[in-house]
């Protein structure tokens, strides 16, 4: 039996984490946000290292979404899938999306806009992807998991999620060896640092969002979207 699980997150989430630990199961293969050159393609954005993405994925959805749908490699039953919400662009079709099992990982909005601003001085609600994660979830459900329940306690929550998408848990999701993966995306140096000098989950420490008063309307717009998709969560 074959899974074919799409992870959809937004931006400033623990979602390379949870690919690697994903990437930790003999069972699974990975894919590293696969519709980043469609999506810088089509807006036009300059992201840092925008030239080598576009050189390292396909820039048509169709083929993207061909290759998401199609064989796994021998030995691999599941194909965990790193999205970002906001790649899934008005102009892509969405009949594809019926073939995979979807699941969401959200975080607070006010943490998301407060880290956000950090980096991005005026990021906007699609930027943020709450509103296509609900569409998804509303058109084909799955597990919700909260990125504070998965720090607070990884085992517990990936358990759940599992048994979720219907795979067995492996105590190996929980640990990975540090360093760089060939399934990292051609971004990783500007983005994967920390991630790539983890050996696992980092231990959960909140601090107050401080978010930029220019900004508070924006996690005000999110938050009946995040609130909609946390009243699922595992």
């Amino acid at each position: 039996m074959t899974t074919r699980v799409a992870m959809w997150s937004g931006p400033r989430n623990i979602s390379t984490a949870m690919m690697r630990s994903f990437g930790s199961r003999a069972d699974t293969v990975v894919v590293d946000e696969p519709f980043y050159a469609h999506y810088l393609a089509v807006t036009g954005l300059d992201h840092p290292g925008r030239d080598a993405v576009l050189a390292s994925q396909p820039t048509r959805w169709q083929d993207v979404a061909a290759a998401l749908t199609g064989p796994l490699p021998a030995g691999a039953s599941v194909f965990y899938q790193k999205h970002m919400a906001h790649h899934l662009l008005p102009g892509m079709g969405r009949s594809w999306l019926g073939a995979l099992t979807h699941a969401y990982l959200i975080r607070d909005p006010a943490q998301v806009v407060a880290s956000y601003a950090r980096v991005r001085e005026e990021p906007t609600l699609a930027d943020l992807g709450y509103p296509q994660q609900v569409e998804i979830f509303r058109a084909y459900g799955g597990p919700v998991v909260d990125a504070a329940d998965v720090l607070r306690d990884p085992a517990a929550t990936l358990r759940r999620l599992c048994t979720a998408l219907g795979i067995p848990f492996d105590d190996a999701m929980l640990h990975w060896p540090a360093g760089p993966r060939d399934t990292d995306g051609v971004w990783a140096p500007h983005w994967y640092a920390t991630v790539q000098a983890s050996t696992g989950f980092a231990p959960y420490r909140p601090a107050p969002a401080e978010v930029p008063a220019h900004l508070r309307p924006l996690v005000e717009a999110a938050r009946p979207y995040y609130d909609e998709l946390a009243a699922h969560r595992l």
